[in-house]
């Protein structure tokens, strides 16, 4: 992992290209160039993507509530889920569609058109920009299901796109990574690369990462046995994180604009919005979890932990605090870790797409190991040993003991969190107290999907079923 400080005039750059895709022709003045350099693309797109899956203001991001890792003090709709109060299904959509995915797209017309890069130099470049397209793709199909996909980004010549397929989009995503993770051959974007300052080998450990993932959130879906198995065997083979030195992780430095946007929400912004959630809290407790005091702050006392009621209106006082790690504005952010790679492991393992079941233990424990590594954590040999941990003796089947495993080290990740929970069913989720609402298992399309592409909505929500937040996405069939 590699920090890079982002200047100011990349973020500037960044800005300056927004502009509608359908409009930008009108906006360029021909005596004066205006084209930004793919490296300033793609170091933006990237800080969009992490920001966003990183963020905690609840206008963009809510994932942390998703995944019962923490509740809310005095607004309390969205750990109720109610999403659309504040528009967050749009704001999500349009954020990874126009700052991630628009960007990326640009970054590689960019580095095609230009003369100076050798073929090799645009492979590599393509393939680092194709591992984040797909992580985004994928991403908003496990969020919303069916999505506009073939004609999306395009919108001088489809206004109105169609809605792809979830599963097919899935498939097409597994070859395009597959395919584009041999072509990294050298340094691609360099020093404007945030997350491995151009280091050829770690972008493939990434991409198979991300291919291993894929393969597992597909293991269970009608159809896919045969690909899940391919993907996850290309991406072993090809090798995955073997340690917490392999994390796609993005550096955040100390000064505004590139600060953790969790500071921003939470020390900047002087809120007291969140406190930990009775569910998760609960868990560790119980479990005598040794990463408490690593997640957690102990305001209300040394050792003391106490969650707030899930979904309820919680005094910022009575209960336990987020952890002094996420206040800190220079907090590192992942969207792929070494410890959910051995979880997958373990999961692959039991399955026998890789390796057989008597390896399932060892991952499960690298998965935990790793998780107390990166938070600093001591005492994982005892705790590994406990009854309710070890896997040989926690109570559930293997999917059980995984996917709770899974779901509590991915703390601070809250998207994982809530997958997590959608792919293993485990541990179980307390209904929000105001609403009694049951836990989503997707977003809804965005309001103005409904409103202005109003046929290709209402063709994509009956075909998934319904746009309903409860409606189970195709790889979603525990």
């Amino acid at each position: 992992m590699k920090k890079i400080i982002l200047t100011v005039f990349t973020f500037v750059a960044l800005v300056s290209c927004q502009s509608d895709a359908a409009y930008e022709d009108l906006n360029r003045d021909p005596k004066n160039p205006t084209q930004v350099e793919a490296d300033f693309l793609f170091n933006a797109a990237t800080k969009s993507l992490y920001d966003q899956m990183t963020s905690t203001n609840v206008n963009t991001n809510v994932f942390r509530m998703l995944g019962q890792h923490w509740t809310e003090t005095t607004y309390i709709d969205e750990a109720n889920y109610n999403l659309n109060q504040r528009n967050i299904p749009q704001n999500h959509w349009s954020e990874m569609y126009r700052d991630v995915l628009l960007d990326l797209t640009t970054a590689r017309e960019n580095t095609n058109n230009d003369a100076d890069l050798t073929q090799a130099e645009k492979d590599t470049r393509n393939a680092q920009i194709e591992i984040l397209m797909v992580y985004t793709w994928a991403q908003l199909v496990e969020t919303y299901g069916d999505i506009p996909y073939t004609q999306a980004l395009n919108a001088t010549e489809y206004v109105l796109p169609v809605y792809d397929d979830a599963a097919t989009i899935y498939t097409d995503l597994l070859s395009r990574l597959t395919a584009a993770i041999p072509t990294i051959t050298g340094s691609g974007f360099g020093s404007s690369d945030p997350i491995y300052g151009g280091d050829s080998a770690s972008w493939k450990k990434f991409g198979n990462s991300l291919l291993l993932r894929m393969g597992i959130r597909v293991a269970d879906a009608p159809g896919f046995s045969s690909l899940a198995q391919t993907a996850v065997q290309t991406a072993v083979s090809g090798g995955v994180f073997t340690s917490n030195a392999d994390n796609a992780s993005l550096v955040y430095s100390n000064t505004t604009p590139n600060t953790n946007p969790v500071w921003v929400d939470l020390v900047q912004s002087g809120r007291q919005d969140f406190v930990i959630a009775n569910t998760l809290v609960d868990i560790m407790n119980d479990l005598q979890d040794p990463r408490r005091p690593y997640y957690f702050d102990e305001n209300l006392g040394s050792g003391v932990y106490k969650g707030g009621p899930y979904g309820d209106s919680n005094s910022y006082n009575l209960y336990t605090h987020v952890g002094a790690p996420m206040l800190d504005p220079t907090n590192p952010a992942s969207l792929l870790d070494f410890s959910e790679v051995s979880f997958y492991l373990a999961d692959a393992a039991e399955r026998s797409l890789s390796g057989t079941p008597a390896l399932a233990e060892g991952f499960y424990n690298a998965g935990i190991t790793a998780s107390f590594d990166y938070w600093g954590v001591p005492g994982v040999a005892a705790y590994l040993a406990k009854p309710d941990v070890k896997y040989t003796s926690a109570p559930g089947t293997w999917k059980e003991k995984i996917g709770k495993q899974l779901w509590l080290a991915m703390y601070n990740r809250g998207y994982e969190a809530w997958t997590a929970w959608r792919t293993y069913d485990v541990p179980t989720f307390n209904l929000p107290v105001d609403t009694g609402n049951p836990v989503p298992t997707r977003y809804t399309y965005p309001v103005n999907e409904q409103n202005l592409n109003v046929d290709n909505y209402t063709a994509a929500a009956s075909a998934i079923g319904g746009d309903d937040q409860t409606t189970k996405l195709f790889w979603d069939v525990n």
